[in-house]
């Protein structure tokens, strides 16, 4: 396994993290296969873990908890904030009411007393960068988070972000958790260069684009139920976005043959290649999952493969976004764009 610096606050973070997305009710995990997926993460030199409030409506960080009781403080633990829980309107967003509210809960579930980081899972227009930034310092200087980053952001908002910070003389987002992967560069456009700019540390969710780069979707294979039945849209084959996924696929498959590498190491080396990615987050449902993606961990890509991935998807496209038309140094020397 591979440690890098979190962004500048001098934390140690491993390349690949703990996504806990599936646990509990999302992908039907119990607290049994949680704690030993939990277990085997920890061994196989994983020290950060990954939840949000949301996830199975709090069941997820619940069952994280419990897992992590009594090795608290030999892990980076970090969760998120503002997605609805519940009915109630103001149970949400990124206000001061809410955050200090649901920071709480959130805590209760986990059974600590803080956080290592507490990120704002989107950007919330209603509420101003002002009043966040605020409730989010007075709740680093309580002691019940360590530190703060936010989760998707557009890369405008990053910057705004920032610069409130210096403006109110607040603490500011010292992480950024974008999406990204192979499939899906666009990230690299805008959002990955202001990260770049600020010191930002990134933590990478989906590097295995919802699955497509598992190895498990092939041409010619039925998408998997459970996969299916949670995001059908995303594997509609009536989609031209995802047929175009399908064929990137197909040529990828061959560039991890011809490697002597499996898809897994494939798509996880290419997103950890960046150089600002600080890690890329895993979301294994089982222990077979896991061990396939921790295979990844040291996997480092040669410039032959990470100029084969460019030719089949370009740097900075969304094979499911429209064009974009702006285009960053990063994405035209490649030297910029990698360790």
């Amino acid at each position: 396994m591979q440690y890098r610096t979190l962004g500048r606050t001098g934390v140690q973070v491993s390349s690949l993290a703990l996504g806990a997305m599936n646990f509990g009710a999302i992908g039907r995990t119990t607290q049994q296969e949680a704690t030993a997926l939990v277990d085997a993460a920890l061994e196989g030199g994983i020290n950060l873990i990954d939840t949000a409030d949301m996830y199975s409506a709090g069941q997820s960080e619940e069952m994280v908890g419990k897992a992590v009781a009594g090795r608290r403080d030999d892990l980076v633990l970090a969760t998120k904030a503002t997605m609805p829980m519940g009915d109630e309107r103001n149970h949400r967003g990124s206000s001061r009411r809410w955050l200090v509210t649901g920071l709480d809960n959130s805590l209760r579930r986990l059974g600590v007393d803080h956080v290592d980081l507490y990120q704002i899972h989107r950007w919330d227009p209603r509420t101003s960068d002002e009043e966040t930034l605020s409730a989010l310092t007075d709740l680093q200087r309580a002691g019940k988070i360590r530190y703060f980053g936010s989760s998707t952001f557009p890369a405008y908002r990053l910057v705004q972000a920032q610069w409130a910070a210096r403006e109110h003389h607040l603490g500011r987002y010292v992480t950024e958790q974008p999406g990204y992967s192979i499939l899906q560069r666009g990230v690299e456009t805008h959002v990955l260069p202001v990260t770049e700019e600020y010191g930002l540390g990134v933590l990478a969710w989906s590097p295995l684009a919802s699955g497509w780069l598992s190895g498990a979707i092939r041409r010619g294979q039925e998408v998997a139920t459970n996969r299916s039945a949670f995001m059908p849209q995303r594997f509609d084959m009536s989609v031209p976005a995802n047929r175009a996924r399908l064929d990137a696929v197909e040529q990828l498959a061959d560039v991890a043959d011809r490697a002597g590498l499996t898809m897994i190491q494939l798509a996880l080396g290419f997103v950890t290649a960046h150089p600002a990615v600080t890690s890329a987050i895993i979301g294994p449902r089982t222990p077979a999952h896991l061990d396939s993606q921790l295979a990844a961990a040291d996997t480092v890509l040669s410039a032959d493969v990470l100029d084969a991935i460019d030719a089949i998807v370009a740097p900075g496209v969304d094979l499911a976004a429209d064009e974009k038309h702006d285009t960053p140094p990063s994405l035209l020397d490649p030297a910029l764009r990698r360790r």
